[in-house]
């Protein structure tokens, strides 16, 4: 996950409480993520050091490391998070939060807020060890430069948000709970997909509550020029005026640009950290494929896979979740899904059917960032000198700044990578080349 994005990763699950978007859209993820890499193989062979993507010795040991840790600590986060929830309903702490907010206050509009504001104060806490965890390792291998107090700050300015927005979302949910009883979990699908799609419009308003944004053309100028081109060729009709710089660098080493927001919030975002670091043919070939998100229609694509996946998600995990409060209601003090420890019955529900769809949801996502891969090659034929060379250098200097593993193991890239590896992606960058035999392009036919 970038930087960048771990703010909007917070708003989207404290409004839809993490299974709510076990089908991510990925259509505007940045290219490539800081994805978390798995465990790899010994130092390469001299064969292997022909492949598109390597690494020294050096930062080979430390990709290798640094993927065990990223991987260790992504899926005991994502574990913990389902215990914890099933630990507190059987010590009854729901419960005991519920009548402690029917104490503070008479309304039932307020008992919800309180309950849950609590909610996400309590499970924030829960997971700030290992986001801790996970934040001194990316200093120590030289990813993040963040200091602690910066990062103590983002993190209470998410919860911020996650408390503004969030707990008046999960109010919403809980009155459609207790409003249909037999059929809340329809209605809650039929909201679920606006909230999404209203959290991605309105994203470039809260990145500068994170990062410093200045115009792009103020620096680069002669990259903004380079940046037209591939606009105008892709037709994605982004003006020097929505072209911005973010100061990445007082945070990350890390290497990115992407696009983000939707309609009049469309904006190009690159970060200080890539412009001027990574020759400008790079960050044309990062541009181009982050508008054939767009181009390709990968946001309209993946909400019409997101709609289908979760009106199963939802419909099974409401019939789940009435059969253990009919068996453990009781005891967890959650006599119905109505309460508001009983509607936490339902969230553990959802949250067991994130992690179990999390491969159906990542497979969905490789597809259309290789999609993407192929139409931002594209998309600079003709704009640079050799576009296989210059995605292959892209997918390098990406691949290198945020120590990815040149050799994932196949089972984690099922299971986790919500993009292709770096080496598939570069492996396939460098051999992606219709026009040496006459022929046009996938997506361009000229």
């Amino acid at each position: 996950m970038t930087m960048g994005r771990r703010w909007m990763l917070a708003i989207c699950t404290a409004a839809l409480v993490a299974g709510f978007t076990s089908l991510p859209i990925q259509a505007q993820t940045a290219a490539p993520p800081a994805t978390p890499a798995a465990t790899a193989t010994p130092a390469p062979t001299p064969a292997a050091a022909q492949q598109a993507y390597t690494l020294p010795p050096e930062k080979l040991a430390k990709a290798i490391a640094l993927s065990r840790i990223r991987i260790t600590l992504g899926i005991a986060g994502a574990l913990w998070g389902i215990v914890f929830l099933w630990l507190l309903l059987v010590l009854r702490a729901w419960a005991a939060i519920e009548r402690w907010t029917q104490r503070l206050s008479g309304r039932r509009w307020v008992q919800g807020l309180e309950f849950f504001a609590a909610f996400f104060l309590v499970t924030m806490l829960a997971g700030l060890a290992l986001d801790a965890t996970a934040h001194h390792f990316e200093r120590a291998y030289g990813i993040s430069v963040q200091t602690w107090g910066s990062w103590l700050g983002d993190q209470a300015k998410a919860l911020g948000l996650t408390l503004l927005f969030g707990a008046p979302i999960l109010q919403l949910f809980h009155w459609i709970v207790r409003r249909w009883p037999r059929r809340y979990w329809l209605a809650a699908w039929a909201v679920t997909l606006p909230i999404l799609a209203f959290s991605i419009f309105l994203e470039p308003f809260f990145e500068p509550l994170f990062f410093h944004f200045e115009p792009l053309q103020k620096h680069h100028a002669a990259l903004v020029a380079e940046l037209e081109k591939v606009a105008a060729r892709t037709e994605t009709n982004i003006p020097p005026s929505r072209m911005v710089l973010m100061k990445a660098s007082v945070k990350t080493n890390g290497l990115n640009a992407y696009v983000s927001g939707l309609g009049a919030t469309k904006r190009i975002v690159v970060w200080d950290t890539t412009a001027g670091r990574i020759p400008d043919d790079e960050v044309l070939f990062i541009f181009g494929h982050e508008s054939g998100h767009y181009v390709l229609r990968h946001i309209a694509k993946g909400f019409a896979a997101s709609a289908v996946g979760l009106f199963f998600v939802y419909w099974a995990c409401a019939a789940f979740a009435a059969r253990l409060v009919k068996r453990f209601g009781a005891r967890w003090g959650a006599p119905d899904i109505a309460s508001h420890a009983g509607f936490v019955v339902l969230l553990f529900a959802i949250s067991i059917a994130g992690f179990l769809t999390e491969p159906v949801a990542n497979a969905v996502s490789r597809h259309f960032e290789h999609q993407a891969d192929v139409y931002g090659q594209e998309a600079i034929h003709g704009v640079v000198a050799d576009p296989e060379k210059t995605a292959v250098a892209a997918f390098n200097d990406l691949g290198a700044a945020w120590l990815e593993d040149p050799h994932p193991n196949p089972f984690l890239v099922f299971w986790l990578y919500d993009h292709p590896s770096i080496q598939q992606r570069a492996e396939f960058a460098a051999h992606y080349d219709p026009w040496a035999n006459g022929e046009h392009g996938q997506f361009f036919k000229r």
